[in-house]
């Protein structure tokens, strides 16, 4: 940005060297382009994302410029005059680009921008198809930047076609009010067409470029959401400790999207309708430069500009006024919603235990509660909206008689011809539309700051989780012995509170182990300590160093669809032969599943419970770990059964060390050691190692 802004003041100042030197331009452009500079200049500490649209508009402004310049040296024929832009407009394109730095200052501007940047500032390498050149390989924030650009560049194309056909419909209509055939036909074949045409073009192109954006948008930080949703256990963390996300899931399909689209939407709008803002405002202030108050002869230069901006302030703040707690009502909604969403797939998960219990009628009335606070709030909202709504009909229906109402009386006195109204009525109206963006899409900006304010939430507990387990957190380091050794250790709640202590315990490579205790003991969360994704607590834990570790919980997670990626999950199935999978399902006592690999159902609710910890056995016999954590992962097995698994495991797993928590008393005679769970005289439970005979054959 700095040396863009080194090169626009030497232009400035060049073209400030033609004006003095008598060159034909206007003082106002050399005045645009060194106010453009220092725009520029300032621009370089702003977002990447804003600094697009800065940069686009100094692209514009250079090519306005140059127009102008190529008139002024008289290299413009006559036919292609009416082409040039206005000198205002180069500095319209100035004071918007200072706009854009002020809002960029602006806290909730600097949060939207912030999420943008993390797309359009990437360096990961990706490539496009660009019609007519070919596939380009480039960084996917550079890609994103081109698409972007390309967009704006499109919609201020249109913003000054839109200023031709305002001059188009005066021409038209004078040509009628003076019945002169020729120029009538003149104007619409060969003014109006080309110009609808390359309208019609350039709107199909933006279509298809905005889609464009907008998937490689979301794709990429969709990719980047759930990587620190789901990395270093960060998911399963923020469950425990509570924070203000919830529905995760819905943040990363819904707000995700809705913040993309929006931003694209509203952002390039402010764009266009900025840039129609200062095009027309120059035309309306020159059409009514001799215009008198009402009723005296009072003249007030550009009257129909003030009386515009005058009106739309008074709209924007009634607007805001009544429209300002829908902002805080599609929060709720969107919260309340998710609740009622997640509500029914967590039915549809269990809904066996459902059916045993006879559960129909209470999930029910559940249900009717929750979606009956979806109801309340909705009706908040449509109340509020019906409020807003009213007024902005009332407001727009006035807007179509009330430039009529300004100009007829200067019509009928003969001051400005017909297509001179024509042409004053369609510059208000665009400036009106201009200055009425924010009312017309008010409600759409309280949903969007609502679904920013849901993403922010979500990055912010993302940070939080990450944070809380870096203070005192128990910590993984290798062993250079070959066995578990925990050191120092103390387990905690995500509150704080202590669970457990051990202090030198070890369990060794190659003897398989028996963990016991009662239940809330903190069994279950040694084991995810020992894994990792337990930070809370202080201590050390050393693992063996290069080895691979397996916890088996009491109910396995199976993913929906084909039988071959549960049984190979974590792992992708393609690393298994079909061989190896059906050799594990026969070990693991699933005989019946051998020939139903491509099948797919929701085998979470197909397998009886029994059935899914064998399947992760299965898994555990194809990925060979070295450690393997059974945490009560047999208990839904009857006893020959659970018997039969773990001669199993020591048969196919021979180099595995078996680590088990389990209730059963049976369970000892499968283990070489037994340690107990037993509560100290500081009322924690520790880990006490009790003497073991030797396991059955």
């Amino acid at each position: 940005m700095i040396q863009a802004s080194i090169a626009t003041a030497a232009a400035g100042l060049a073209l400030l060297a033609l004006q003095w030197g008598g060159t034909d331009i206007s003082i106002l452009l050399p005045v645009a382009v060194l106010g453009l500079s220092v725009a520029l200049f300032l621009a370089r500490s702003m977002a990447k994302f804003l600094q697009i649209f800065i940069g686009v508009l100094a692209g514009v402004e250079g090519l306005l410029v140059a127009l102008s310049l190529l008139r002024a040296f008289g290299l413009v024929s006559e036919s292609f005059a009416d082409y040039v832009p206005p000198a205002s407009m180069p500095i319209g394109a100035t004071i918007f680009a200072f706009i854009i730095f002020g809002v960029s200052r602006v806290p909730v501007i600097r949060t939207i921008t912030r999420i943008a940047d993390r797309y359009f500032t990437s360096r990961a390498l990706s490539e496009i198809h660009v019609p007519l050149i070919g596939r380009i390989r480039a960084s996917e924030g550079a890609i994103g930047t081109a698409l972007l650009a390309f967009l704006l560049l499109i919609n201020l194309g249109q913003v000054a076609l839109n200023v031709r056909l305002n001059f188009f419909g005066r021409d038209m209509f004078n040509a009628l009010q003076e019945k002169d055939a020729g120029a009538f036909w003149y104007q619409l074949f060969w003014v109006f067409v080309p110009l609808a045409s390359v309208f019609i073009t350039t709107a199909l192109v933006e279509i298809v470029s905005q889609y464009v954006l907008r998937i490689r948008w979301r794709g990429f930080l969709n990719r980047l959401y759930v990587h620190e949703w789901l990395s270093e256990g960060t998911h399963y963390r923020m469950q425990l400790v509570g924070h203000a996300a919830d529905n995760p899931d819905q943040r990363i399909a819904d707000d995700l999207k809705s913040y993309i689209d929006q931003t694209y939407t509203l952002s390039i709008g402010l764009l266009n309708q900025s840039a129609t803002l200062v095009s027309f405002i120059a035309i309306l202030w020159s059409l009514s430069a001799g215009f008198t108050l009402p009723g005296t002869d009072i003249p007030v230069p550009g009257l129909l500009v003030w009386v515009c901006i005058a009106y739309a302030v008074l709209g924007t703040w009634l607007t805001h006024a009544i429209g300002r707690p829908l902002i805080r009502l599609y929060f709720q909604q969107e919260r309340v919603e998710a609740d009622y969403r997640f509500s029914l797939a967590r039915l549809r998960e269990y809904t066996e235990q459902v059916a045993l219990l006879g559960g129909e009628t209470a999930e029910q009335q559940a249900l009717n509660g929750r979606f009956g606070m979806i109801v309340r709030n909705f009706m908040q909202i449509v109340r509020r909206v019906m409020r807003l709504q009213v007024f902005q009909s009332a407001y727009f229906q006035a807007n179509v008689v009330v430039p009529y109402i300004l100009t007829a009386p200067y019509f009928f006195i003969g001051k400005v011809t017909l297509g001179q109204m024509q042409q004053t009525v369609g510059a208000f109206s665009s400036v009106q539309g201009a200055l009425d963006f924010f009312i017309t899409s008010y409600s759409t900006i309280a949903n969007y700051k609502a679904g920013v304010d849901r993403l922010t939430t979500f990055e912010a507990a993302i940070e939080a989780v990450r944070h809380q387990g870096e203070k005192g957190r128990v910590t993984l380091a290798p062993s250079h012995n070959g066995d578990l050794n925990v050191e120092g250790l103390q387990v905690a709640l995500p509150d704080g509170r202590v669970l457990m202590t051990a202090d030198g315990v070890s369990f060794r490579q190659g003897e398989t182990t028996l963990l016991t205790g009662p239940s809330g003991s903190g069994k279950s969360t040694l084991f995810r300590a020992i894994s990792g994704i337990w930070p809370f607590g202080t201590g050390q834990i050393l693992v063996p160093k290069g080895q691979s570790m397996m916890l088996l919980p009491q109910r396995p997670y199976i993913p929906m669809g084909a039988l071959r990626a549960a049984v190979t999950y974590p792992g992708t199935h393609v690393a298994y032969g079909d061989a190896a999978i059906k050799e594990a399902l026969r070990a693991a006592r699933l005989p019946a599943l051998v020939d139903r690999l491509d099948e797919e159902r929701a085998w979470a609710q197909t397998l009886s419970l029994g059935e899914q910890q064998r399947l992760a056995i299965a898994r555990a016999l194809l990925a060979k770990p070295d450690w393997l954590f059974l945490d009560e992962a047999t208990a839904a097995l009857d006893e020959p059964t659970e018997a039969e698994i773990y001669a199993v495991i020591r048969e196919k797993l021979p180099e595995t060390t078996v680590v088990s928590i389990g209730h059963r008393s049976t369970l000892s005679a499968f283990h070489n050691r037994r340690i107990d769970m037993v509560k100290t005289e500081d009322g924690l439970f520790a880990p006490v190692e009790r003497r073991q005979p030797e396991p059955a054959e």
